[in-house]
């Protein structure tokens, strides 16, 4: 089987995805995820006609984010008419499943040259999403136009289901606000000393100026006791019916878990920030690199997708993670550097607690609280922030993962090269 390498790894900063309020937010999506295209060939001096495939995920399939992003952005970005490209979605797993599919393909054989990523624009999902909700053409949970699937899986609210997990696993909000404001630190001192500057380009327009460079969601000054000032998020959901005349998203979950009391607990402070953004990552094979002057930045040493219950939809990543390391043929001590999205705090105090981990080593720059989470985008970025920190630190393997809405969690092993 033939190898397959990671060359370069490229993001936008992340804007507030607030319509009217973020830089990106008035940034067409396919002129967002071009940018970042254009950066990779740029870069790396691609001749596109080669790019077998650009794979991109994009989560809000909807408005001006549906249709094949990834083929219309490489047009966008000035890529040869011969370069292909598809858009998945995988909810907030989409750009690690596009880096794994990319990889796949090069180790079989079949492409040399793929770029994977995605993109996502919360302000533009959330704007065009309250005005489908307002004319009755959305709205609801995960299934919630399918009676018989909740009757089979009953999916609720994330945040709901956030705090469920909390209930159950007996975590406390002082424990999640201690790894809130953990994040925010880790942020802010990867920030002050470049950590990200390798990955991070600035987004322009077509005349060249400068529509955003730099993170904008970040808050440095963030204390626990401000964070305990905070009202729970998600406790509107908790007795909101999740469709019309159907159960409530706190009803869906104790129809699997009836013992569950479920208390809000997770706000703002200790949950995804939103954001706009995108990302991608070049992949290459051993012999394209090598006969292109491509050095390799690191290689791909397994990778695994897994399903999880739908009901609570945000525990895969535990299982995954030990899915790709037994697939790798490595153990939890042989990672260096451990990316988990902070979809919810709870997310990452679960994953740390179940395997036991140095937590010094899980995030160690700071995660989606601190920086927010472009969904689609988010798993190509963290790909990118953990090859840069292998290389920041001389470490050899990092393991990203992520939970995905379904109850599904993607996850990849590299090893620095």
């Amino acid at each position: 089987m033939a190898e397959a390498y990671i060359i370069d790894a490229v993001r936008t900063p992340r804007g507030i995805g607030k319509m009217g309020k973020g830089a990106l937010s008035q940034v067409h999506p396919e002129h967002l995820s071009a940018s970042v295209l254009a950066a990779i060939r740029d870069r790396n001096n691609l001749n596109t006609a080669e790019v077998d495939d650009v794979i991109w995920g994009v989560s809000g399939q909807l408005g001006l984010q549906a249709g094949d992003i990834g083929r219309n952005a490489a047009l966008d970005a000035g890529y040869d008419i011969k370069a292909g490209g598809v858009t998945l979605n995988r909810f907030c797993g989409s750009s690690i499943t596009a880096t794994n599919f990319g990889a796949a393909m090069i180790m079989s054989g079949m492409h040399d040259l793929v770029i994977a990523g995605g993109m996502d624009m919360m302000s533009y999902v959330n704007y065009y999403g309250a005005k489908m909700h307002e004319a009755g053409l959305g709205g609801g949970g995960m299934g919630a136009g399918n009676p018989r699937l909740q009757a089979k899986h009953p999916q609720s609210n994330q945040g709901v289901c956030a705090d469920a997990i909390a209930a159950m696993e007996g975590i406390t909000r002082e424990d999640l606000e201690e790894l809130g404001v953990e994040s925010q630190r880790r942020a802010a001192v990867s920030l002050k000393e470049g950590r990200f500057d390798k990955s991070t380009i600035t987004v322009k327009d077509d005349d060249g100026n400068v529509i955003l460079d730099h993170e904008e969601y970040p808050r440095p000054d963030t204390t626990k006791e401000g964070l305990a000032q905070l009202k729970p998020a998600f406790e509107m959901f908790l007795n909101m019916p999740s469709s019309k005349g159907g159960k409530t998203f706190g009803e869906l979950i104790n129809q699997k878990y009836p013992d569950v009391e479920i208390k809000p607990i997770h706000h703002v402070g200790i949950s995804s920030g939103v954001v706009d953004g995108a990302a991608g990552i070049l992949l290459a094979s051993k012999e394209y690199a090598d006969k292109h002057g491509l050095k390799p930045r690191a290689r791909i040493v397994a990778m695994t997708e897994i399903g999880d219950d739908p009901t609570l939809m945000l525990n895969a990543p535990v299982p995954a993670a030990k899915k790709v390391l037994e697939k790798a043929g490595l153990t939890k001590d042989d990672i260096d550097v451990w990316e988990v999205n902070e979809a919810f705090a709870v997310v990452v105090e679960k994953f740390i607690r179940d395997l036991d981990l140095d937590r010094a080593k899980v995030n160690p720059c700071g995660g989606s609280i601190a920086l927010g989470h472009p969904i689609a985008a988010t798993g190509a970025i963290l790909i990118g922030t953990a090859l840069d920190e292998l290389e920041r630190t001389g470490g050899r393997y990092a393991l990203i993962t992520m939970c995905a809405a379904g109850g599904m969690a993607p996850a990849i092993i590299i090893e620095r090269v």
